[in-house]
């Protein structure tokens, strides 16, 4: 039988080339205004998918 995949993180979460899970660094939709220049600059890059929730992941997306 196929395996679905979870719509919802693939739509939040991208895999690279070399297979690491990439999203957006979360809590950047509003109140930025308040906080430090080097916060805000470190909220617009992507970060990367901390270890102990890749395996999880890895699973919604079966065909990543």
């Amino acid at each position: 039988m196929k395996l679905k995949t979870h719509k919802s993180t693939a739509k939040k979460i991208k895999v690279t080339k070399n297979k690491k899970l990439i999203t957006k660094t979360s809590g950047q939709n509003h109140f930025n205004a308040r906080e430090s220049g080097k916060v805000g600059r470190n909220k617009r890059s992507n970060q990367q998918i901390a270890s102990v929730d890749a395996k999880n992941v890895r699973h919604q997306l079966p065909y990543a």
